[in-house]
């Protein structure tokens, strides 16, 4: 596939987690060159993922496969929802959450009043992967959201793999509630254009500046086209170079995995 990545041009990337660094608990082939690399050249990352787990647990990852990568670089679909509503509503507004303990923390700790039930009128309904998600939190969501609450969801994926296979992830939980109230969610992850401004901001870059490399094509690749990011494809997780002519959704570039993306990047720079 011919590349229209200018790796002279790149200061920065925007980096997704699963499938694309890690596959599961096991880091992927070349993933330690990789930021060693990136290091020495002076180029500027934020690793980001739809996920809602805390960035502290990423951390950890990281630091298990001897990597060392402080918090300020690792953005998540939590703290990104977190910033976007600690941006656009007064510390006062009342948040009824569907999702794990780490987004419910995260949201709670910036000064928003969480609800737990129907106990006051809620200004915003939060949606995230809920492996506990039941009847009344399901009814609960929609009562708010038929009462005037703004809907969010922190990420469109409508399934997630775990040891049992996919199992419903926020997206499915949006659309239960879409199709009881007629409402569509702001959406804050891949591949919305929220976070990957975010990303970009935070490296205090320009779109142009700046790559997406990611392992799915409808979240990573497609997202990071329409924030006018360049898009890099590995190998590595979920879409491949057949998948591209399934899906219609072309990226810049397709590595196998990091390793041939760190070769490739080396041999332009010594290209005079």
């Amino acid at each position: 596939m011919t590349t229209t990545v200018d790796f002279r041009a790149l200061r920065g990337l925007v980096i997704d987690i699963d499938g694309t660094l890690f596959r599961g608990s096991r880091s992927l082939p070349g993933i330690r060159d990789f930021f060693g690399f990136l290091e020495r050249e002076h180029i500027r990352y934020v690793v980001a993922t739809n996920n809602t787990k805390s960035p502290r647990v990423y951390m950890e990852k990281f630091q298990e496969a001897k990597i060392d990568i402080d918090e300020s670089h690792i953005l998540t679909c939590a703290t990104a929802t977190g910033d976007w509503l600690e941006g656009q509503f007064d510390r006062n507004s009342r948040v009824y959450v569907i999702g794990q303990d780490d987004l419910k923390e995260d949201i709670r700790r910036r000064g928003f009043t969480l609800l737990s039930g129907r106990e006051q009128t809620a200004d915003l309904v939060v949606v995230g992967g809920d492996f506990f998600l039941d009847y009344e939190k399901l009814k609960n969501s929609i009562l708010h959201v038929q009462d005037g609450a703004r809907l969010i969801g922190t990420n469109p994926d409508l399934l997630i793999p775990t040891e049992e296979g996919l199992v419903p992830e926020a997206g499915t939980t949006l659309a239960a509630i879409g199709a009881a109230t007629g409402i569509r969610p702001l959406i804050i992850g891949k591949p919305e254009p929220v976070l990957f401004d975010m990303a970009v901001s935070k490296m205090g870059l320009t779109a142009g500046e700046v790559a997406m490399v990611g392992d799915r094509l409808e979240t990573d690749i497609l997202g990071g086209k329409q924030a006018g990011l360049r898009t890099i494809l590995l190998e590595t997780g979920v879409d491949n170079r057949g998948s591209i002519r399934l899906k219609g959704i072309r990226p810049d570039l397709v590595c196998r995995n990091l390793v041939e993306l760190r070769k490739m990047w080396e041999d332009s720079l010594r290209t005079e």
